[in-house]
């Protein structure tokens, strides 16, 4: 029994993280997207693939803060800290009810259907969930988005090499 509730706490606590994450995110799993005027730089109504391309370019650039074209560790860790920042701060003034500057339990989200969530982890329906079930679940959530974008990143390189 106290492996079930331990289990549950995990899962629950999973499920408000990740819709606290969603909520945090109004623009998308990868970020802000680019409005249409922003894409379309010459303002003729149209995006070209030119200026998608000039866009990931000034992406790249304003992430590049030495210039030297490359992007090194330091520099990927501050543009992954400046937009987590900039998540947590969306998420605050989205959940803060009381707009007292920090989250109680009572304002963070629901989780929905956390007892469809738990039920889709314990595949043989025994009440918990095993180190097997744990694995094969964790092993298809990185093999579903991630590796969706591991192949296309693989592809990159491989256009670039």
């Amino acid at each position: 029994m106290k492996h079930i509730t331990f289990i549950a706490l995990i899962v629950t606590g999973a499920s408000v993280l990740a819709a606290g994450a969603a909520l945090a995110k109004p623009h998308g799993h990868h970020g802000p997207r680019a409005s249409f005027e922003e894409l379309d730089a010459n303002g003729d109504g149209e995006v070209t693939q030119a200026e998608m391309e000039a866009l990931r370019t000034r992406h790249f650039s304003a992430a590049d803060t030495n210039g030297d074209g490359a992007l090194s560790l330091e520099e990927l860790t501050a543009r992954a800290a400046e937009r987590a920042q900039d998540r947590a701060e969306r998420m605050l003034e989205k959940l803060d009810a009381n707009n007292d500057g920090v989250l109680s339990t009572d304002e963070m989200p629901q989780p929905r259907n956390p007892g469809k969530q738990f039920a889709r982890l314990d595949a043989d329906n025994s009440g918990g969930i095993s180190k097997e079930e744990f694995d094969t679940a964790r092993e298809k959530h990185r093999n579903g988005q991630g590796g969706k974008w591991r192949k296309h990143w693989q592809g990159q390189n491989q256009d670039q090499n």
